[in-house]
């Protein structure tokens, strides 16, 4: 893989001067994978820890055996009735046979992933919009959990015509076919059904829009997957002697795209941490040693992981091999940021972006200036900006650099919309830039910084969590008249979710009673709420909409005054307030009028390391003693 080095916007544009049709080399993921093999055939494309420590007996699968078995996945796929337009979907762990059947599912078809963590009737409804034949799990002996939701979700989708199951027993009259006892029937050398897939030609169905909540479908084709493998590949100078570790889950297009494909196009190794990956109860612990032993160059986690990761000794365990790491999903707080670089000379490069984007879209440069806190510029042949949004919500004008607005996309990565139509409405901008609902600003040199969302998502830990479910929930409750659900800032997730509810009058409730109705009856657990407030009047905008930047700063404030409380000694004033470059800033009324004095500067010294684990600009205001 050629490694064109990147350092600022004017490289980007020069790149762009040569067509992207003669940058890449293949246009479909079976092509990648087909050259992949013809290059390297006896190099070990995967290699499979089963509890993710060094001491494991690998199971290795070469490039050559990942391409027969995903040449046998899709032509068993095809004898199931799968074609061109039709879908397979699959709940599955971090396994070589997950990438069995994402790639050949994409051969044969179109492949869905799904969050094993969703409820069945989520899981239904998903597999229903995208008009699912075929559903791939785990066998009970494998995994009871897996294979008891997979029976769950078959009787609420009928349309459910086949349940392919990796290590289970073969019930054809049940409809349960065995995928081992069935893979070897099939040819591994071509796709029997002689299907010649186009680079527009639908890949998969990722579902967005948050864990719960309805699920949008994002129709990505097999050119913006290409596109991003290869760009990915590029900028991170990915080649044959690269080992990536896999710890993100596989229904997710971080780990699909950056750790999967793009390693695939460059021969990359990739070792996948337990079926679990970082959720693994030894993956962590152990993770060190993993990166010693197989001399890996790059992995890609979120912000809680790098956060975890700071409290696992090295136990002199020689890691000089990484190159650099991946930060995605959420904004990584500045001070875990330098706290990790500092603690183990691993270099992190931040980035965005988003299903909808196929993946990513801007990556700090890996050859240039790293801007702490920025998600870097943008790649190549696709282009991003920031622009305003009429009360309409159609685009008004583009922003100028230094203001604040939602950014907007368009390029090669780009889906064309959502599998439902219904969910299509205000995606895209008249003159074709999808709108990501994520506001920034870009400064002069095209850096991009996040400073809000314009959608509600909670991101607890890089998991999106819709408020949409945890506010149905609420309104359920008799006493309720209004609910809203935003994420308060916490040290290790980034944020977790609380609620505000309006009481309906003359109606009595308190917040133990609502707060354990709320956790009881969220469909997700990772979405109930860890508290509900009372409030006499929820804020709401001019048109009666409410107005959840003022429970997000209510938020903010409820938790920063106890934690600098704490740290001080003291009593402190604590305001969150908006702002038009950074989005919101905590302001700290802890000091005298002289804010150079000895006293002051001790002050803010603590304020700074209380305040050091979160993503939150603050200030120092006087306050008279």
């Amino acid at each position: 893989m050629k490694h064109i080095p990147v350092a600022s916007l004017a490289d980007i544009e020069r790149i762009e001067q040569t067509p992207l049709q003669e940058r890449m080399e293949a246009f479909t993921t079976l092509d990648i994978l087909r050259s992949a093999a013809r290059r390297w055939p006896e190099r070990a494309a995967i290699r499979f820890l089963p509890r993710g420590r060094a001491d494991d007996e690998a199971r290795t699968v070469s490039y050559a055996e990942l391409l027969e078995n995903v040449y046998r996945t899709a032509n068993f796929f095809n004898d199931l009735g799968i074609g061109g337009h039709d879908v397979v979907s699959y709940l599955l762990p971090n396994l070589p046979e997950t990438h069995y059947v994402i790639w050949g599912g994409q051969a044969a078809g179109i492949v869905n992933a799904v969050n094993p963590l969703l409820q069945p009737r989520q899981i239904a409804d998903i597999l229903a919009d995208a008009g699912s034949k075929v559903l791939v799990t785990l066998g009970e002996a494998l995994s009871p959990e897996l294979w008891a939701l997979a029976l769950a979700v078959r009787k609420l989708y009928p349309g459910l015509e086949h349940i392919v199951a990796i290590g289970g027993e073969d019930r054809p009259q049940d409809g349960i076919l065995s995928y081992e006892s069935r893979l070897g029937r099939y040819d591994g050398t071509r796709l029997a059904s002689g299907r010649q897939i186009a680079p527009e030609d639908i890949a998969a169905y990722f579902h967005t829009g948050g864990t719960t909540g309805t699920p949008k479908l994002a129709m990505q084709t097999h050119m913006g997957e290409a596109y991003e493998a290869w760009v990915i590949a590029m900028l991170a100078g990915l080649n044959e002697r690269d080992e990536i570790l896999l710890g993100l889950p596989l229904f997710h297009v971080n780990a699909v795209i950056i750790s999967g494909l793009a390693a695939f196009l460059a021969g990359s190794g990739t070792v996948l941490l337990s079926p679990q990956g970082f959720r693994g109860p030894d993956v962590l612990p152990h993770f060190w040693r993993v990166v010693e032993k197989y001399r890996a160059t790059l992995f890609s986690a979120v912000p809680t992981i790098y956060a975890a990761l700071l409290n696992i000794d090295k136990g002199g365990a020689d890691v000089s091999s990484l190159r650099f790491a991946i930060c995605g999903a959420a904004p990584m707080p500045v001070e875990t940021f330098r706290a990790f670089e500092a603690q183990t000379g691993i270099r992190i490069l931040e980035g965005y972006g988003l299903t909808e984007g196929t993946c990513a879209s801007a990556l700090n440069p890996p050859d240039g200036e790293r801007r702490i806190g920025s998600i870097g510029i943008r790649f190549p042949y696709q282009d991003m900006k920031t622009v305003r949004i009429d009360e309409q919500g159609g685009r008004a004008e583009d922003c100028a650099d230094e203001e604040i607005g939602v950014i907007a996309i368009k390029g090669p990565n780009v889906i064309g919309g959502y599998k439902q139509e219904r969910h299509n409405e205000g995606l895209f901008t008249e003159d074709g830039w999808l709108l990501t609902g994520d506001l920034a600003r870009r400064d002069k040199d095209g850096y991009f910084w996040l400073t809000g969302r314009a959608k509600d998502l909670i991101i607890r830990g890089g998991h999106n969590i819709d408020p949409g479910m945890i506010e149905d929930c609420l309104h359920a409750h008799p006493a309720v008249a209004l609910a809203a659900a935003v994420g308060r800032p916490d040290a290790y997730a980034g944020e977790i979710p609380v609620a505000y509810v309006q009481l309906k009058p003359g109606v009595d409730a308190d917040e133990e009673e609502l707060t354990r109705f709320a956790r009881a009856n969220t469909p997700e657990k990772g979405a109930a709420p860890e508290r509900v407030h009372i409030i006499a009047e929820m804020p709401v905008t001019a048109v009666g909409k409410i107005f959840k930047p003022q429970l997000r700063r209510m938020a903010a404030e409820m938790h920063f005054r106890p934690l600098l409380q704490a740290a001080l000694g003291r009593d402190v004033d604590v305001r969150a307030r908006a702002d038009e470059r950074y989005g919101t800033v905590i302001v700290i009324g802890a000091g005298g009028r002289d804010q150079a004095s000895d006293a002051a500067m001790n002050m803010k010294e603590t304020i700074a390391a209380a305040m050091a684990p979160y993503a939150f600009r603050w200030e120092m205001a006087p306050r008279d003693e």
